[in-house]
């Protein structure tokens, strides 16, 4: 039997606790905040997207960008075919939507709290208030776990499972990353991941609120493509959102104003010549029209006033006046409508944060650390991260397990 504690009662810290005290332990989860998983608790807009039902080893790494191979054991151990048998063992049925998201059929991200927290108590887990300051070592091992209020709590081993350093008012305030230091360990560079996007453009604020859905987008660094993807954006007053750009944001590295630029296809399902030929049957309609009300049923009414003004032909010239040159300019524009990037939106709109525990200091198939004896990880406090649609939180419950069964 030894003390365990686990510092973080969020996704990874419970799933460690419970799999920790499963084996006989005696477990104490010390959480900041008054009620536990907090960022759990706000997922997916309150009804969390629990996890991903991608049920392949290598499709569920192709979904992480950053440092998948260390995941492998992980995953291995723990799926997310486990994750929904361990819901509905709790009495949370589940669901599948678009894009294999899986959520609880209540819609209710409570719901996924409630049965973290039973069952990590269930298993015998203790969850206590506190805030940790530092730790005490012996040698080449943490022996004691000390508190802001003065509390010394003694251990045979520790897990940070802090979180990162997004949503900080749920209490992921980069704490894990000071403790680790403390204790040697590396941190890499901490960025906002998952998150939407500041853009230049001066047409941006006249977008505000349109949403595109079926669109393409490429992003693009010094004029090569870096990611690409199929799916929803949204404008907003400072720049862009939405599924396909948050995942973008996660294949930025060392942003600069200038450097990154995404290039969006308005129409995908039309190549330049079908385009073309559609444009030419919807001016023939509107023979006697101005430009700028020929396009209502090619456009969203939102963004016809901005490509007539980037497409350099007069609003009020009339469409059987516009010249083929004309014609080809407009499906360009429409086929790569340009966006200049210039930085990230603040980190506390992040999904998720990227960098963290540098993965070389941590054993893959236990989680332990490299350079503390009694130490060990999970969650997104390591350097890990994916795309949108339940992969961070697998991340979190598959690393957890394998922590708490190896503590």
């Amino acid at each position: 039997m030894k003390n365990i504690v686990i510092i973080g009662a969020g996704a990874s810290g419970l799933m460690a606790a419970a799999e920790s005290a499963k084996r006989g332990n005696v477990v104490t989860v010390i959480e900041k905040m008054h009620r536990p998983a907090r960022k759990v608790l706000i997922s997916g807009k309150g009804r969390c997207n629990v996890t991903n039902a991608c049920f392949d080893m290598e499709e569920l790494i192709s979904n992480v960008p950053t440092n998948p191979r260390f995941l492998y054991s992980a995953f291995a151990n723990f799926m997310p075919y486990d994750m929904i048998a361990f819901l509905e063992d709790m009495g949370v049925p589940v669901k599948t939507e678009r894009g294999n998201r899986v959520f609880p059929v209540s819609d209710k991200a409570a719901d996924i709290v409630d049965a973290l927290v039973k069952n990590a108590e269930n298993c015998g887990a203790n969850i206590i208030n506190g805030t940790v300051k530092s730790f005490d070592f012996d040698h080449n091992k943490i022996s004691a776990v000390i508190l802001e209020d003065g509390r010394r709590m003694e251990c045979d081993s520790v897990a940070i499972c802090t979180g990162g350093k997004s949503y900080s008012s749920t209490g992921s305030s980069g704490d894990g990353y000071i403790l680790a230091k403390s204790a040697g360990h590396s941190v890499t560079e901490i960025k906002p991941c998952l998150v939407p996007l500041v853009c230049t453009n001066n047409f941006i604020p006249k977008l505000q609120g349109l949403s595109l859905k079926n669109v393409s987008v490429r992003l693009m660094k010094d004029n090569k493509t870096v990611y690409s993807d199929f799916g929803e954006m949204l404008f907003t007053h400072f720049g862009i959102s939405g599924p396909v750009v948050l995942s973008a944001s996660s294949h930025i590295r060392n942003i600069k104003n200038g450097i990154y630029k995404m290039i969006v296809d308005l129409k995908p399902a039309l190549d330049y010549d079908i385009l073309d030929k559609r444009i030419l049957r919807d001016f023939s309609e509107c023979n006697n029209k101005d430009f700028i009300n020929s396009l209502s049923a090619l456009l969203p009414k939102k963004l016809i006033p901005v490509i007539v003004l980037l497409s350099g032909i007069e609003p009020s010239k009339k469409v059987n006046e516009i010249s083929r040159d004309e014609r080809h300019r407009l499906g360009k524009l429409i086929k790569e409508f340009e966006i200049n990037i210039s930085d990230f939106f603040d980190i506390d709109a992040a999904i998720v944060t990227g960098g963290g525990i540098n993965v070389k200091e941590i054993n893959p198939k236990t989680m332990q650390s490299k350079i503390i004896e009694n130490l060990y990880f999970a969650g997104e406090v390591i350097d890990v991260d994916a795309y949108t649609g339940g992969f961070n939180l697998q991340i979190a419950f598959s690393t957890g397990v394998l922590c708490g069964q190896n503590m």
